[in-house]
């Protein structure tokens, strides 16, 4: 992503949130200012589906990123671990 400052902004984490939501902290490559980009948490849409498919004893892909990004379990939680945002409980 290109920074107001001139530069590109540089992913430095993602940190999930105990709400669902998830906050990307980014750094300019020109001025080293850090932004904080909040990801919304899923839609009821998305966890229908993470449900649906761990009935089927399956293995959950995020509903964002598509087949080659498996959720992981954080917790209780089962997570994105490229964008943070939660969408199911096990």
């Amino acid at each position: 992503m290109e920074s107001l400052n001139g530069g590109f902004l540089i992913l430095l984490g993602i940190r999930p949130q105990e709400s669902g939501t998830a906050v990307g902290v980014f750094e300019c490559s020109v001025s080293s200012l850090r932004y904080e980009i909040v990801i919304p948490k899923a839609t009821r849409t998305e966890r229908k589906k993470v449900r649906d498919v761990l009935q089927q004893d399956g293995d959950p892909d995020c509903p964002r990123h598509g087949t080659d990004f498996r959720l992981v379990r954080a917790g209780k939680n089962l997570v994105c671990s490229d964008c943070g945002v939660a969408y199911a409980r096990v």
